[in-house]
Parts: structure tokens; sequence; C-alpha cells
């Protein structure tokens, strides 16, 4: 059995996708990002976990026939009690989908930000190997897009403590027009507005956007491409490193950058 950790509270801890076809997602991150696949448990029906170099690094579900949506990556953050975090979230007029509820040896909920963005919430122990922007062909960060980036930084740090929280440890300021999250002297999170609430394609509504570390973005790009994605937003040096935006052929949305950046 691998030995966990806990993970600091509201850091980001871990991160799935649920797409209509796993075979399919499968066969287009591995190629991508040279993900191997091992089983994931078997309370969540058809689920795999991604390994690169062997560590865990997300994990990949199938929607079932009732839940066949769009495509998309979904971002859980650490709590020290999830039921405390689903409360708080209910109190700033928030939605709790699911849960909370037990789940191996911790708790989970998924709920969605006042805004509509999906996020999970976890009580438990995390790889000790697993940290956003530790790892090539992993999660480097998260970008929550939305139409309000000061009024989700205030609930997303009321609902996990991130305004309360040792200030040698979590740093939130505002740069590159957007808010920035670091924890641990990490940049983990930045939240950034623009996404609109009611737009009629769900791929702009408000959303978690995760950020992949690949060594070589242009190259990656490419492959994307002959793999059947579309590059939405070409790669171009930005402030925070060169990016390129793509959606997978299943129609989940994602960047890649620069290792490092």
């Amino acid at each position: 059995m691998t030995e966990t950790v806990r993970a600091p509270q509201g850091a980001p801890c871990w991160a799935t996708l649920l797409a209509p076809d796993l075979g399919a997602a499968q066969h287009f991150y591995g190629e991508l990002l040279g993900w191997r696949y091992r089983p994931g448990s078997q309370k969540l029906g058809h689920y795999v976990v991604a390994l690169a170099d062997g560590v865990p690094v997300a994990g990949l579900g199938e929607a079932r026939d009732s839940l066949r949506v769009l495509s998309s990556w979904t971002p859980y953050f650490a709590s020290d009690s999830v039921d405390s975090a689903a409360g708080r979230v209910r109190e700033r007029g928030a939605t709790v989908a699911v849960g909370p509820v037990g789940f191996g040896a911790g708790r989970v909920a998924w709920a969605a930000d006042p805004a509509g963005a999906l996020f999970g919430i976890w009580e438990g122990g995390v790889d000790p190997e697993w940290r956003a922007g530790s790892r090539l062909n992993a999660p480097s960060w998260l970008e929550l897009r939305t139409h309000d980036a000061f009024a989700a930084a205030l609930f997303y740090g009321e609902v996990f403590g991130w305004d309360k929280g040792d200030p040698e440890r979590y740093d939130i300021r505002y740069e590159h027009e957007r808010v920035v999250l670091r924890i641990d002297g990490h940049t983990v999170a930045g939240l950034s507005s623009g996404a609109v609430e009611d737009a009629p394609d769900p791929r702009v509504r408000p959303h978690w956007h995760l950020h992949f570390a690949v060594e070589d973005v242009d190259a990656s790009a490419v492959r994307s491409a002959e793999l059947g994605a579309e590059v939405v937003s070409p790669p171009a040096d930005t402030p925070a490193g060169r990016l390129a935006v793509v959606r997978d052929p299943q129609g989940a949305l994602f960047s890649l950058e620069t290792a490092g950046s």
C-alpha cells in the first residue's frame, strides 16, 4: 500500500478527467504525454490512474450514459474537514452536488462555485509525490476562468481558508492580470476574469482549466493535432511562459506549458 500524506489545507491535490470514451482518452493522453495506466478504485467503475514515470498524476473516468456530458477536467482541493468546507460552500450560495461521502480512506464532495465552475473537495491522504508543478508531463497548475476573478478569489479563500492561512505559507496576489495563489512558494492556481456565465457554448463558461508541463510546447501542440485534438490557441509567449491551449478529441480543454515556466 502506498504511503500517503496530508496536503496543505486548500491546496490542489488531484485532478480527474470525465470522458464519454475512456479508451479514447487513455490513447490520446498516453500518446501525447507518455502516460501509462493502472486500474483505479473499483467503486468508480470505469476509472484508471495515469502514471508519469511511474508516479500517479491524474485520474481518468468514463461517464455513464446518464452523465454523457462534455468531457472536462476537474480539480480537487485538500481540506482538513470536507464537511466543514461543504458547509461553507452552501453558506456562500454555491452548490454541493454530491456528498460529503466516505470514499476509500477519506471523504469527498463535488461542488460548483457561484459562477458554476465544478471542483472537488478531498479530506484524506494524497500521494506524497503529487504536487502541481513538480513533474514533467503532469499537471503544473490550475487556472479558474470565470466572470469575476476577485469574487471567485473571495469565495475560494473563505471556503478553503486561503485568506486565513499562515502568511508564510499562503500568498495571494494580483499579477499578470489574474489573481495568483502560491503555497509554500509554488504557484498552484490562478483566477482570471473573462468567462461568460450564460454563454451558449459550455466550453467558454466558468471552469477550472488544467495546465500540463511539457518539454516542448510547439512539438506537443503539433502532436495533439495529429492525435485529433484542436489547437484552440497556438503556442505563444506569455508572461507566464510559452503556452498553447488545446481541446482534446472529446472536448476537454487544457493548456500545454513549458516545464519550469
